[in-house]
């Protein structure tokens, strides 16, 4: 059985991960709205996989016999300066949210909580990968600069990502 504060914790982070999709989504109409599809779709993928975040907590409150509490999503920005502040953005809004999984990590150890430890690893897994997807298109854009032939290039490569929903044994 969950703690209460273990609880509120987890439908906390319920939150932030559905206002991740938001935000993703919101970068995906941005990028639509520039002309760059395969950005949009990048961040539309990425999207789909913070809703897949959020569902895992909601499956683990309610597997532990706890209460889910969904709570109003904060409106995310609509407008970035350029594609390369977009995704500076996005990778400085993983290294939030992989605080929060180490705070929530933490607090489980704290509760000698097993069950969350457990599941909280997947998290903690796969927000180095969340991290290091994010950076490295930093990392591209901001080689790139200014030069519209790169910009063209790496929309073409970010076009080609899948959603690919996790393996049901990663549960």
């Amino acid at each position: 059985m969950l703690s209460k504060k273990m609880e509120a914790a987890l439908n906390d982070q319920i939150n932030a991960e559905a206002g991740s999709a938001y935000l993703y989504w919101s970068m995906a109409a941005y990028f639509h709205a520039n002309n760059l599809s395969g950005f949009a779709n990048w961040m539309t993928v990425q999207a789909k996989e913070e809703m897949v975040h959020a569902d895992k907590f909601y499956q683990f409150i309610v597997d532990r016999g706890g209460t889910v509490q969904l709570k109003a999503i904060k409106a995310p920005e609509v407008e970035w300066a350029s594609p390369l502040a977009a995704f500076k953005a996005a990778y400085k809004h993983e290294q939030y949210i992989t605080g929060r999984i180490n705070n929530l990590v933490d607090q489980a150890a704290a509760e000698k909580d097993h069950a969350a430890a457990a599941m909280l690893q997947w998290f903690v897994t796969e927000q180095v990968e969340e991290e290091k997807s994010a950076d490295e298109i930093v990392q591209m854009l901001s080689m790139a600069g200014d030069a519209k032939g790169a910009l063209f290039m790496i929309d073409r490569e970010l076009g080609k990502r899948v959603f690919t929903p996790p393996a049901a044994a990663a549960d």
